[in-house]
C-alpha cells in the first residue's frame, strides 16, 4: 500500500476530474484551460532549431505547446535510450512559462511507420508490416504483432518513467498523445496471412460482452452495423458484422485500440498523466475506409475504441474541415471529453477555439504548425482570441462546471443561433451593416456567453449581434440596465466604457418573434475584436 506522501503526489499530478457538469484538466490542483499550438512534426527533433521559436510561441499567447517525441530518436538502438531532446523541451518550456503535451510518434504517424527506429524498420520479419489486397506490403507496422507491441510499450514506458523522474514536481508535461492518426491507408484491413486467419476467428469475447452490456447506449452508426446481422453475439467478424468494409474497419479498430491500450498501460504504470489518441477524420471525398485511415478512432467506431482502449482518456479529432460544429458534436457523445489537438490557426481557428471551449466544455484547442501558420504572432486572429480566452479562463472554467456557458459559431451559411441560458432566450446573428444589409458578411462570427448572476452575463467575441428575450415567467420585455466594455486582469474585472445610445440602438427585426417585432437595443461585438462585455438586464411590461 502506498504511503500518505505517495498518495498526495499522485493526486497532485495532472489529471482529468469531473467537476460539476464538466470534466476538466486539473494542473497543480486547479482547473487548467489548454490554449495550445502544435509544432510541425520535425521541429522538436532539434534543440537548435527550436531555440529561436520559443519567443514567437510566447508572443502568440500559448500556455501549452504540443511537441513530438519520436521512438526513433528516443531509442536509436534497441535498449539504449536517449532523452536529451525531452530534457531540452521541458527546460525551454519552463523557461518560457509554458506547459507541454508530448506526442509519442511510436509505431504509427498518419497511418504509416516513419517514426519507428531503423532497427525496427529493417527487421520486418520480427516486426511485420501490413498488407493490402493483392498481397502488397505497406510501410506500416501491423497492430496484430505482439512483438511490435512489446517493443513500442517498452520504449513508451521508459519515456514516462523519465518524465516522472524529471518533471513530476514541476508539472511542465500535462498530457500525452499516444501514436498519431493511426489506421491503415490503401485498404480497409490488413490482408496478411496472420490477419486473414484472425479475421475469420470468433470476435473477441471482450468486445461482444461490451456491446451486450452497452447495447442501449451504443452510438447509432455502430449499433446499425451490429443490428444488420441481428445483434449476433457469436461468430467471426463477417458473421457478426457482415461481409463489408465496415466489418473490416471494425476489425482494424479493435486491434489498433488493443495495441495502443497496452502501450498506454505500460506508460501509465510509471506516470499516469492524461493520455489521448487523435483521429484523422473522414474527409468529404473519401469513399470508404482506406481512403481515410481504417481503424482509427473515427466517430462511427468510437464504441469499439471505448471497449478496446479503456486506458485512453480522450478520443480527439483533428479538424480542418469547415463544419467544425458538426464534428465536435460527434466527438462529445457518450461522455467523450473534447480536446482538439490539430486545427486551424486563422480567423476560423479563433472561432473554433471559442466554440469548442464554450459550447462543449473542451479542455482546450490547438492549431497545427503553430510556429509559422500564425502570420502575425501578436495581432493575428488567433493571438487576439487566445488573449481574451486567457483573461476569461477562471470565469470559463467555473461556468463549465455549472453548465452556465454557451458557444457561438456563425458564418454566411449559418447566420443565426438560438441559445437558452440564465432564464433567457438569446437570438444571436452574424453581424451585418444595418444601413447596407446587402453588404458582404464577415467570414466568421464567434463568441461565448456566460451567465454569471441573475440577469447578468459576460459576452465575448467578434462580429456578432445578441438580443435577449424572456425565457421564463415574469415581465415580457427585456431592457439593458447596463452594458460595459472591459478587460480582466489577474481575474478581476476592470470596466471601461459604459455603452449606450448609438452604440446599442439597432433596427433589429426578427420575423418569428411576432410579439417583439422591433426591440431597439442589441449587444454588438464588432470587427475590431474579440472584445468582452458585461451585460445587466431588467424586465418590464
Amino acid at each position: 500500500m502506498a504511503n500518505d506522501t505517495t498518495r498526495k503526489t499522485l493526486a497532485a499530478i495532472p489529471h482529468l476530474e469531473k467537476r460539476g457538469k464538466a470534466t476538466q484538466l486539473i494542473v497543480n490542483d486547479q482547473p487548467f484551460l489548454v490554449l495550445a499550438g502544435e509544432l510541425h512534426n520535425s521541429s522538436s527533433s532539434s534543440t537548435a532549431y527550436m531555440n529561436p521559436l520559443w519567443n514567437r510561441l510566447s508572443l502568440i499567447g500559448l500556455n501549452t505547446v504540443l511537441a513530438v517525441v519520436s521512438w526513433e530518436l528516443t531509442e536509436p538502438a534497441e535498449g539504449r535510450f536517449d532523452f536529451s531532446l525531452v530534457d531540452s523541451l521541458i527546460h525551454d518550456a519552463r523557461k518560457n512559462n509554458m506547459r507541454l503535451s508530448l506526442l509519442w510518434f511510436g509505431s504509427w504517424k498518419n497511418g504509416l511507420s516513419h517514426y519507428a527506429p531503423v532497427w525496427v524498420k529493417k527487421d520486418y520479419k520480427r516486426f511485420p508490416r501490413m498488407r493490402i489486397k493483392g498481397n502488397f506490403p505497406v510501410e506500416a507496422l501491423t497492430p496484430l504483432s505482439e512483438e511490435t507491441m512489446k517493443a513500442d510499450a517498452k520504449a513508451f514506458a521508459a519515456l514516462m518513467k523519465y518524465v516522472k523522474q524529471v518533471d513530476e514536481v514541476h508539472q511542465t508535461v500535462i498530457m500525452i498523445q499516444v501514436q498519431n492518426e493511426v489506421g491503415l491507408l490503401g485498404g480497409s484491413r490488413d490482408y496478411s496471412e496472420t490477419a486473414n486467419k484472425i479475421y475469420h476467428q470468433p470476435v473477441p469475447k471482450e468486445l461482444v460482452s461490451h456491446l451486450q452490456k452497452n447495447k442501449a447506449t451504443l452510438l447509432p452508426e455502430f449499433r446499425q452495423l451490429w443490428a444488420a446481422r441481428g445483434f449476433k453475439t457469436t461468430g467471426s467478424w463477417t458473421e457478426i458484422f457482415g461481409d463489408t468494409t465496415a466489418a473490416e474497419e471494425a476489425f482494424m479498430a479493435w486491434h489498433y485500440a488493443r495495441f495502443i491500450n497496452r502501450v498506454t498501460e505500460a506508460g501509465k504504470a510509471h506516470y499516469p498523466l492524461p493520455m489521448f489518441v487523435n483521429a484523422w477524420i473522414v474527409q468529404p471525398e473519401d469513399r470508404g475506409p482506406g481512403d481515410y485511415p481504417s481503424g482509427g478512432p473515427q466517430a462511427h467506431v468510437l464504441d469499439i475504441w471505448r471497449a478496446g482502449a479503456p486506458s485512453i482518456d480522450l478520443l480527439a479529432p483533428d479538424i480542418y474541415l469547415p463544419n467544425f460544429d458538426d464534428i465536435t458534436a460527434l466527438y462529445t457523445r457518450a461522455g467523450n471529453v473534447l480536446f482538439v489537438p490539430e486545427s486551424r490557426g486563422d480567423a476560423m481557428g479563433a472561432a473554433n477555439a471559442f466554440y469548442a471551449i464554450a459550447q462543449h466544455s473542451a479542455i482546450g484547442y490547438s492549431p497545427f504548425g503553430i510556429e509559422n501558420r500564425v502570420e502575425d504572432p501578436q495581432n493575428g486572429p488567433l493571438p487576439k482570441a487566445y488573449a481574451v480566452l486567457a483573461q476569461l479562463a477562471p470565469e470559463i472554467l467555473a461556468a463549465q462546471s455549472k453548465g452556465a456557458i454557451a458557444g457561438i459559431w456563425l458564418n454566411p451559411k449559418k447566420k443565426s443561433q438560438k441559445i437558452e441560458l440564465g432564464g433567457y432566450t438569446l437570438d444571436v446573428q452574424l453581424r451585418y451593416n444595418m444601413r447596407r444589409p446587402e453588404a458582404a458578411l464577415p467570414e466568421v462570427g464567434y463568441g461565448l456567453v456566460i451567465a454569471i448572476a441573475p440577469d447578468e452575463f459576460i459576452i465575448a467575441g467578434k462580429d456578432i449581434l445578441v438580443n435577449f428575450f424572456t425565457g421564463s415567467a415574469g415581465p415580457s420585455y427585456v431592457g439593458f440596465a447596463s452594458i460595459d466594455e472591459g478587460v480582466y486582469k489577474n481575474g478581476k474585472w476592470i470596466p471601461g466604457r459604459r455603452l449606450n445610445g448609438d452604440d446599442i440602438m439597432f433596427n433589429y427585426n426578427i420575423a418569428e418573434e411576432a410579439a417583439v417585432k422591433k426591440n431597439g437595443s442589441v449587444v454588438r461585438l464588432n470587427a475590431n475584436g474579440p472584445g468582452i462585455l458585461r451585460v445587466k438586464l431588467y424586465r418590464f411590461e
